[in-house]
């Protein structure tokens, strides 16, 4: 609101009027008790924006979530799996193509990406989503994390895949290249 304040005082040009900066209060008081509406527009439903206790979020903000047990001890394996094996495998197939990536699990940078739909793979395949393609894909992500340095990785499949078909043989194929791939079902 007080940006709205100083944003109209600007436009107005009521600042060229003053000869130093604290003549700039009196404008902003009467603009203040003018008795114009300050708020913004309504709504689309006709529901006025409230914000929350401390008066700096709109009320659909989501706070975090609060631990049912905020005692709850976290054992060294949790705290330090990310720093032992920094490295994960995402595989990700559709219906028309394959990709899959190696991320450091600490900076959430992608040491090494292959996907069936880049231009120069994409001419090589005869087709962008079969077992053949996934094979190629697991041999060129292998070369290309090899060039990062990167030899060993952790995979954990999603919840709605099954670790078998394509996404077996995309890991397969990273194991063939030499990538040392540790496999996590639950």
């Amino acid at each position: 609101m007080f940006k709205r304040l100083l944003r109209d005082i600007w436009n107005k040009g009521e600042h060229k009027l003053s000869r130093n900066h604290l003549d700039i209060f009196p404008v902003l008081a009467r603009e203040f008790h003018s008795g114009k509406e300050l708020c913004g527009p309504r709504s689309f439903f006709g529901v006025e924006d409230f914000v929350d206790d401390d008066n700096s979020k709109p009320y659909t903000y989501r706070k975090e979530k609060i631990s049912k047990n905020p005692h709850k001890h976290v054992s060294f394996k949790q705290r330090t799996i990310a720093y032992m094996q920094p490295f994960t495998l995402d595989v990700f197939i559709s219906k028309r193509f394959v990709s899959a990536s190696i991320t450091h699990r600490v900076t959430s940078k992608q040491v090494a990406v292959a996907g069936t739909n880049s231009n120069d793979i994409k001419a090589a395949l005869r087709s962008k989503s079969d077992i053949p393609a996934c094979l190629a894909i697991g041999r060129i992500l292998a070369d290309r994390s090899r060039e990062a340095d990167v030899y060993t990785a952790v995979y954990t499949p999603r919840e709605r895949d099954k670790f078998e078909g394509k996404i077996r043989a995309v890991v397969q194929s990273l194991i063939d290249n030499g990538i040392d791939i540790k496999v996590y079902l639950n």
